[in-house]
């Protein structure tokens, strides 16, 4: 039972690390051609 007392905060700690990262690749547009990307694979140099 004393060990949830650590686990439910780093857990916590985690969710937050997690949103702030999507939130980071998000704003600096990471996502914004995903398209692009993808057909990227299939050109020939």
């Amino acid at each position: 039972m004393d060990i949830l007392y650590l686990l439910v905060p780093l857990s916590v700690v985690l969710v937050f690390f997690i949103l702030g990262a999507l939130w980071w690749a998000i704003y600096r547009g990471q996502f914004d051609d995903v398209e692009r990307e993808g057909e990227r694979i299939f050109e020939h140099d």
